[in-house]
């Protein structure tokens, strides 16, 4: 178990959880297909919701190197990645990596720590080598551009986790005012975000002769059906 899994047992990563689950259950439900992979928390199921035939994840189903998937390319319809981004030595690598294995249509869904909220200061503010503090929180802007290089195209998100991330549940529950006034009044400065992106693969535009000026002409007619040219064994055409 990571420093992470560990961190999501206490108050805190219970409060965290409780939503993220909300939301992967309810995304992962609309996606139809034959393949769905978990890279990331593999000790936590974020596709149980899933309907698909085949569901993966890392660490429990598959042992997988993040940066050197062991599938083929368009095989994949559904991805999660549960806050796998933020703690690895190379985000833009493991995303061009799934890329690579997703389906044309295909959905990617990450969620990931907000570094401009309440949690991405208590980050700052703590200076801790644990989990989850010692990650780099990767802004949502960030995350959507290098998705859109990649060819995703983002169809749905949500924020959440607007009490500041307090160690004790007391705590918590004195100020879970805030996580609806935060959705009404300040919505982009949840401590997490949740993205859906679809693969998009843009379809090559086939140009085709000028038929109208060929049938005009039936010199010109005789001349494009003719075939290439081949040389012969003395160099002539």
């Amino acid at each position: 178990m990571t420093g992470l899994e560990h961190w999501l047992e206490t108050p805190a990563g219970q409060y965290l959880l409780e939503r993220e689950y909300a939301w992967f259950d309810q995304s992962v439900g609309d996606v139809f297909g034959y393949h769905a992979l978990q890279l990331g928390l593999g000790s936590l199921d974020f596709l149980r919701a899933s309907r698909m035939q085949l569901k993966l994840r890392s660490d429990v189903d598959v042992a997988l190197d993040f940066f050197n998937l062991p599938f083929d390319s368009c095989s994949i319809d559904l991805a999660v990645l549960p806050h796998l981004l933020e703690f690895s030595g190379n985000p833009h690598q493991i995303l061009r990596e799934v890329s690579r294995v997703m389906r044309p249509e295909g959905r990617i869904m990450l969620s990931g720590f907000n570094p401009f909220s309440l949690w991405g200061l208590r980050r700052l503010a703590s200076r801790s080598a644990s989990a989850p503090w010692h990650g780099d929180f990767i802004s949502l802007a960030r995350l959507k551009d290098w998705l859109a290089l990649l060819g995703f195209e983002v169809a749905a998100g949500k924020l959440c986790c607007y009490i500041p991330p307090f160690d004790q549940e007391k705590w918590l529950n004195r100020f879970s005012f805030m996580e609806k006034a935060g959705d009404r009044w300040w919505p982009v400065s949840g401590g997490v975000y949740c993205l859906v992106a679809i693969k998009r693969v843009r379809g090559m535009r086939i140009i085709m002769p000028s038929w109208n000026g060929l049938a005009a002409n039936p010199l010109a007619v005789r001349e494009y059906n003719k075939p290439p040219c081949r040389k012969t064994n003395d160099g002539t055409s």
